[in-house]
Order: structure tokens, then sequence, then C-alpha cells
């Protein structure tokens, strides 16, 4: 047999979104694009600030010696340092230039924390619903991702979390705004979970470690706040990309940083900046490092993800979908039907409206709808929605 039994296995449970993905693909070739309302991927659909295509050719045309050659294994420096300053800014604690990594993207950034931090059988866990590619980056590094329960709200719950607690717990992973359900945690709870990990560190004998995964952090609505993780527990890792707040997800590019205070400091950055060269990312690409380090503090306008949220939920309450109206992301999760997900999703996607079912995120009942599309995809497929709704019980 060619490929390995556990990559065999890893396929048959590998992510919804890329099998409805690829499912749409399908269904545009047969139906015609136009006639298919495709929720199932974030990707984004709103474009690149106009300030990212001046910088990128001004970039571009620069001919100075070395512009893409190598460079130290956790990027430039001066991206580094300008990168620096915006976490400062935005967090309000300054993880230093030597604290902070230029990543492939979010999902290299979070194999390198893992990676950093993981002992063969160590424990990973993270509240349902949840991203599935937590599961396979945790594998990656010898370790197993325990998903927990969330509370009502899709809130976390701090009880479920620490009763999964144990001597071979190495970290948490949150996301937040979460995918799938544009869920913010509030400041209290990401203060009670700082709390709960510092307590649990001392009663374990071993550093629990927090890993905020981020790169929805900028896409929020009605003025709401996403908390600092950095403000509230220093055995932290803060990971994001540039792939949605500046519509950049094929660029690849994004960051980790480290606590300026966390335990053994100086060990954790050289091991981060090892991890980010032996996983054979070994840099994120130069040209896109010194654009966005000449972007920080920019963002896509996000009021038109406002408006299209807007007009989805409009749609869907008066078809009569149940959903808490998520405060960030480009993400609805609403309850299906009957509470069967797989069935709410086969009857839309008889309508030529593909979604992704919520067990996909270790949350059956549900299903989640990407409305990063242009509003004629949400508008066009309001009749369908509701014809589904109609045998969905």
């Amino acid at each position: 047999m060619a490929a390995a039994d556990k990559i065999l296995k890893m396929m048959e449970n590998s992510s919804w979104v890329r099998r409805m993905f690829e499912t749409g693909a399908a269904l545009k070739a047969e139906y015609g694009p136009e006639n298919v309302y495709d929720f199932s991927i974030g990707n984004p659909n709103v474009d690149p600030p106009e300030e990212f295509f001046r910088v990128l050719s001004e970039t571009a045309a620069l001919r100075e010696p070395g512009q893409h050659g190598y460079m130290p294994n956790a990027g430039y420096p001066g991206v580094r340092a300008a990168v620096a300053a915006e976490i400062a800014r935005d967090q309000g604690v300054d993880p230093g230039v030597e604290g902070t990594l230029m990543t492939c993207g979010a999902g290299g950034g979070l194999n390198v924390a893992l990676k950093t931090v993981l002992n063969p059988g160590d424990k990973v866990l993270v509240s349902t619903p949840y991203f599935v590619e937590y599961g396979f980056y945790v594998d990656n590094h010898g370790g197993v991702l325990e998903p927990v329960p969330g509370g009502p709200g899709f809130d976390l719950d701090l009880n479920a979390l620490e009763a999964r607690m144990d001597k071979t717990t190495a970290a948490v992973i949150i996301n937040s705004p979460n995918n799938p359900t544009g869920k913010i945690y509030d400041e209290d709870t990401i203060g009670n979970l700082g709390a709960l990990l510092e307590r649990k560190s001392r009663e374990l004998g071993r550093t629990i470690y927090l890993i905020s995964d981020e790169p929805y952090r900028k896409i929020v609505f009605d003025g709401a706040v996403v908390p600092s993780v950095f403000r509230h527990y220093r055995n932290s890792f803060a990971v994001t990309s540039y792939s949605k707040d500046l519509s950049l997800p094929g660029e690849r590019i994004g960051w980790l940083a480290i606590h300026p205070e966390a335990e053994d400091r100086k060990n954790l950055v050289s091991g981060a900046v090892l991890c980010n060269r032996i996983l054979g990312y070994v840099n994120a690409p130069a040209l896109m490092q010194r654009v966005v380090g000449r972007l920080q503090g920019h963002t896509v306008d996000i009021d038109l993800y406002r408006r299209k949220r807007d007009l989805l939920c409009r749609g869907l309450s008066e078809v009569g979908f149940r959903f808490d109206v998520p405060r960030g992301t480009f993400y609805l999760f609403p309850e299906a039907p009957g509470g069967d997900d797989l069935k709410a999703v086969d009857l839309l996607r008889e309508e030529r409206i593909l979604t992704v079912p919520g067990r996909g995120f270790g949350a059956p009942g549900y299903f989640r709808i990407s409305f990063c599309v242009d509003d004629a995809v949400i508008e066009n497929s309001l009749a369908g929605f509701r014809r589904a709704f109609a045998r969905m019980g």
C-alpha cells in the first residue's frame, strides 16, 4: 500500500470544508457558477485594501542587493519590529522583536508553537466547536487533541476544561473570534481562563500553555472588542495570519508572538525559531514579509462583511432558522432544524447551496455558512434556503 495507514485514516476524516468545496466545484461545472451558492469555504471575496497594491508594486520594484536572499530564521528584524509594535498597540503587551516570528500563515505559526512545547503523548485541549485542522496539527508533533464540550452560547466551559487537565496536558488552544460560530470570548472569560491555567500549572507541576489562534481578530462588528490573552496569562502564544484582515490567504503570511514574561522564555523563543526552520517552512516569503511590514494597522473594509452578515441573518431569520448573530468572523452557525446537520446540509445541497455540517467542527446539530461571498449569492440563495427549511422537519 503506497500511503501510510495513518494518512489513509486521516483522509477519511479530513476536513468537511474541503469536501464540500470540492462538491461545489463539481456542481458549478454541471450547472454553471451563477446557479450554485457556495458557502462552504472561508475564502475572502473582499479585495485587499488599495494600499496593499501600492506597497506591493513599490516593494517588488526594488532592486537592492539581497532582496530575495536568505534572512534570519525568525524573519526580517525590521518587519518583526513593526509587527511587535502593532501587537503592543493592539494588545497592550509588547512581545519585542525577539519574541515575534514571521510565519507561513497561522497554520505555520500553530505548528511552530506546538512543536516547540509538545512531548510525545502530550494532550492539547480545545473547546468545541473548533477548527478541525487543529487535530492534524497536534498529531504532527506527537500530541493528542482532546475536544472539550463548550458551554451555553458556544462559550468556554471552564469547569469542563479543568476536569480534563492532568499531568499530560501541555496546552489549550482557543480561537476568538471563533470559526465556526463567530463567538468572541469576553474579558471575564479570558481572565478566568488565565487564572485557571496559572492555578492548574502550579497544581500539576508543569506549565500549561495557552495558544490563541487569532486570524479573525480584526473581523469584528458592532463595536466588539477581542480581549488580549497576553494581558491575562503570561505563558501564552498568539498566532495570526493576514489571510482575513488583508484578504491575502494565498500568500501564506502571518506571525507567532510569545509573551515577554513566559517561563523559560529564552528557550521558548530559541526553540520556536529552530522549529520555524526545521519544519520545512524555513521562512515566511520574503516579498510578503516586506509588504505586510509596511501595512500594520491596515485592514479590508470590515463594514462590507457586516453588511453581508446582516443580509444573511435577516433573510434566514425570516425563513425560520435559529442562530446567534456572530460578533466576528464571516461565519454563521445556525441550528439544523430537527437536529440532523447531515440531513440539513444534504437538503441544502439539493438546492445547490453548499454549507458545512457542524460535526465537521465537533458540533453536530448545527451547520456553518461562510458569508464571505458576493451579496448576490446570498440574495439568490434565500429561496433555496426556504424550500430546504420546509423539508427539514
